[in-house]
């Protein structure tokens, strides 16, 4: 990886929330406190329904006039329904805006940024945003929590997509393979809705209680199963880890112990670093770190996350 690279995120997508109770009906929604938060910050949040099931990842940027969303692109018209199906009488509007999403990762990712005329928001505090000028259009720049590498997200209007991804080439961005992407995601541990989260898994089982989630504040959508769960001391019958692997492995293999299956990968790849690596579900029996599995047949370890903490 050079020091600054550049991908496209296909795979995200926005919801533009505008009226005058968008802040209190998301918050009342989200699985994070977002009341509280200042204009230029944001949190990521999860949306859950009432089994604890999760639904959606989001991003939530709060701006002076509007809440932007950034949702997982396959679910946003799904959301965008679900939203106004919640809000009732209450004056909120949904939209989806005609954005692209991409990402920017590396140690020379801010330089890139202030080389191209986007200066990054301040260091203090993932998810703090600005939109700056590029032509004719805005491009909105964010410090994002799920990304490997100091990353930013930037949101472009699609007319202004192709200059974006040339002034960012321009001051010295290279263009980042999804391979390569995905093994840096890996190694940081930050697993992604509809790749390593679906609706078949609770917050507790993801590792991402903390991040996306407020001890604090009241009732949303899925409490009471996150509530209960904390009431056991959080256990839950599997739950997200990392695997050094003795061969490469593919999403969707099995995990496996003495011949019975205990998990499943997720995401993997070749670290230059580590070598072969994962992410993947692994049974409660058999997710302590140093556990000998088995992953398609080859010998694996299972180890926490982020790798980056036990290399």
């Amino acid at each position: 990886m050079t020091d600054a690279a550049s991908i496209a995120l296909p795979e995200r997508a926005l919801i533009l929330a505008t009226g005058p109770q968008r802040v209190k009906f998301l918050h009342g929604l989200l699985s994070n406190d977002v009341a509280g938060v200042e204009v230029g910050h944001g949190r990521r949040a999860a949306l859950m329904d009432v089994k604890g099931r999760l639904l959606a990842f989001l991003r939530v940027l709060i701006e002076d006039a509007s809440v932007v969303l950034e949702v997982p692109a396959d679910r946003a018209l799904r959301l965008e329904a679900l939203f106004n199906h919640y809000k009732v009488a209450a004056p909120v509007r949904f939209a989806r805006p005609a954005t692209r999403v991409f990402a920017l990762i590396g140690s020379g990712a801010a330089d890139v940024l202030h080389a191209a005329g986007l200066e990054p928001p301040p260091a203090e505090g993932r998810e703090r945003h600005a939109r700056h000028s590029l032509g004719e259009h805005s491009v909105r720049v964010v410090r994002a929590g799920d990304l490997p590498a100091g990353g930013f997200v930037l949101h472009a209007e699609v007319e202004a997509a192709a200059a974006l991804l040339a002034a960012l080439a321009a001051a010295g961005a290279a263009p980042l393979a999804r391979e390569a992407f995905d093994v840096a995601r890996v190694e940081a541990g930050l697993p992604w809705y509809g790749i390593d989260v679906s609706e078949d898994h609770l917050l507790h089982e993801t590792g991402l209680l903390a991040q996306l989630h407020s001890f604090s504040k009241g009732c949303y959508v899925g409490q009471e199963v996150v509530a209960r769960l904390e009431g056991r001391g959080g256990h839950v019958n599997k739950a997200l880890r990392g695997l050094r692997l003795g061969a490469p492995a593919q999403a969707g293999d099995a995990v496996t112990v003495d011949g019975a299956e205990i998990g499943r990968v997720t995401t993997s790849g070749v670290s230059s670093r580590l070598g072969p690596i994962a992410m993947g579900y692994v049974h409660r029996n058999h997710f302590a770190p140093g556990t000998r599995v088995e992953v398609a047949g080859h010998p694996a370890e299972v180890v926490a996350l982020p790798f980056a903490a036990e290399a």
